[in-house]
């Protein structure tokens, strides 16, 4: 039997390509319509717009061949965007048409009591709990999701759509449908290919099911399902990776102090593996982030983000030793990558412009799963406040989150304390001042402060506040917020919770706290007493001083919920 991919090129494929690698099987991609009628076996993955998806399926001359394959009755394996095109819409884009073989519309979240995109770990509980039907999907289990629209299930109101209910997630009060299934048609919402071995196992039973021939079972009737106290959302631990290129031109992670990463504060990471990896321009060492990579994957962290922390030399698309890295490092880890550095329009040394979204869409076809975008982003809020917040939909946040979802961009603000004196500031951040509490730092004590922002790794200052920063990327389109700290970073003093609350108050999409830990309970504080949704360390784990099964376990011990 036959095994193809169908890439309708707007998302992150590679990794699935790489999921099933590793599971052994061998597969083809779908390229033209007629490769459809070659096909006994279709996974569909995939990530973005649900209207870009439709857009891109159709231009290519996809979508209609797509449905015939689906209505011959063989096996089909819809991933997030592929699971919703089977809806009849979405209320992201209400007049594109789906496939509608399930008589639902995709609505989004509220985000009212919760932020949105719903990103991180939950867990899905299925219907029936018939070995067969189960696909390798356990209630006992976490697994890997990231968008902003679900389908509710709903079986009083809409019982035609919930009979495709195969399980279901609780995010906040809200319950929807995780994944869909009937007859040869099998859906989920989450990314089993960034849900770890969890997600590996429910890609193999699909592909051993379909491989044997078998057909579930008749799905039973369906009763309502009320939301629980607490949902199984859980609090992530993310591992950072500064990457650089040093003179020689290979790759090294590093770690300053206070965003100091000059030459004479490098220090590489502690192992021992040395791959040479190809680029576009050269032969570069890329051993050490890759192989650091796979020991967080090992060691349980819930994402990893890579950073380049100088940019590019050359062309971003030309000579981008990061690609090789993400390539490498999404071939041994299966959980969520973020990758930042040179996100934004450049110009090739021939004169050719090469857009933002090029950039992101490169890292996408990789591996990635998320951008992360820094200066320019400040410089993207600075241009809507001085119009007046009319957006021209031109910034490298809009013309990425229209093509892949706001989900795939994350915003990296990197601000820094100004101090002012409590008794006599009227400016216009009076209403953003932090005022040092008695139990705080005595350094911080009888104090008050706002957070601007900063451009360049730090070096400049711009005329733009933290909170106006984080409301601006939210309204331009951005999903999350990694929020760093000049002030605390490689302190180990623990993270600023002054500030993380100040713009958790200020958005509502999810917040990564970053910067300033130096033990496992400075993450049980954060999550404690700001209820952000990630904690992101780098140099505590670099170092081996903390380990994530250390944090997780002092995490659970206090009664946060995280995954295993």
């Amino acid at each position: 039997m036959a095994l193809f991919l169908l890439d309708h090129g707007a998302g992150n494929v590679q990794s699935l390509a790489n999921s099933i690698k590793k599971l052994g099987y061998d597969f083809s991609w779908i390229s033209s319509p007629e490769d459809f009628h070659k096909a006994s076996i279709l996974v569909f993955p995939g990530q973005g717009a649900f209207h870009t998806a439709i857009e891109c399926l159709t231009e290519r001359g996809l979508l209609e061949p797509l449905y015939n394959y689906i209505q011959s009755g063989k096996p089909y394996f819809g991933i997030c965007i592929g699971m919703q095109i089977l809806f009849a819409s979405s209320a992201e884009s209400p007049s594109t048409l789906g496939l509608g073989l399930i008589p639902c519309q995709m609505e989004r979240f509220d985000d009212t009591t919760k932020p949105v995109p719903h990103m991180g770990w939950n867990t899905a509980e299925p219907i029936d709990s018939n070995t067969l039907s189960s696909e390798g999907v356990s209630s006992s289990d976490h697994y890997y999701f990231v968008h902003s629209y679900r389908a509710k299930y709903d079986p009083e109101g809409n019982p035609e759509a919930a009979m495709w209910a195969h399980s279901t997630t609780q995010y906040g009060q809200e319950v929807f449908m995780s994944t869909v299934q009937k007859g040869n048609v099998f859906g989920a919402q989450f990314h089993p290919e960034k849900s770890s071995v969890a997600g590996l196992t429910v890609i193999d039973a699909w592909i051993k099911q379909s491989l044997a021939g078998r057909t579930p079972a008749e799905p039973s009737a369906r009763i309502p399902r009320l939301p629980k106290s607490q949902h199984g959302f859980t609090r992530r631990i993310i591992a950072c990776m500064d990457v650089r290129a040093n003179d020689e031109g290979d790759l090294i992670v590093t770690k300053g102090d206070q965003y100091d990463v000059r030459e004479k504060s490098l220090t590489s990471t502690p192992l021992s593996s040395t791959t040479a990896i190809k680029t576009a321009g050269a032969v570069r060492n890329l051993g050490k982030p890759v192989a650091l990579a796979a020991r967080y994957f090992e060691s349980g962290a819930d994402e990893l983000c890579l950073l380049n922390i100088t940019s590019f030399r050359q062309s971003p698309l030309q000579d981008q030793p990061m690609l090789a890295v993400v390539r490498a490092a999404a071939e041994r880890v299966f959980v969520p990558l973020t990758i930042g550095g040179g996100i934004k329009d450049t110009v090739d040394p021939d004169g050719t412009k090469r857009s933002a979204v090029e950039v992101a869409g490169a890292y996408f076809r990789v591996g990635a799963d998320k951008v992360s975008i820094g200066s320019e982003a400040v410089y993207a809020v600075e241009k809507v406040r001085a119009a007046g917040g009319i957006l021209d939909g031109s910034s490298a946040i809009e013309t990425i989150s229209k093509v892949y979802g706001s989900q795939a961009v994350v915003v990296s603000i990197d601000p820094k304390r100004v101090y002012v004196d409590p008794a006599t500031y009227d400016g216009p951040y009076k209403d953003e001042l932090v005022h040092g509490r008695p139990d705080s730092p005595e350094s911080e004590r009888g104090k008050a402060w706002w957070y601007q922002c900063t451009v360049s790794g730090g070096r400049e200052t711009r005329p733009v506040s933290v909170v106006q920063l984080a409301q601006g990327a939210q309204i331009l389109g951005a999903g999350e917020i990694l929020l760093n700290s000049i002030d605390r970073d490689g302190t180990g003093l623990g993270f600023d919770h002054d500030l993380i609350g100040l713009v958790k108050r200020a958005v509502t999409i999810p917040v990564v706290a970053s910067s300033g830990a130096g033990t496992k309970e400075h993450f049980v504080s954060v999550f404690v007493e700001t209820g952000v949704e990630a904690a992101l360390a780098a140099g505590i784990f670099h170092r081996e001083e903390v380990g994530i099964h250390e944090v997780k376990l002092a995490s659970r011990l206090a009664g946060i919920n995280v995954r295993s």
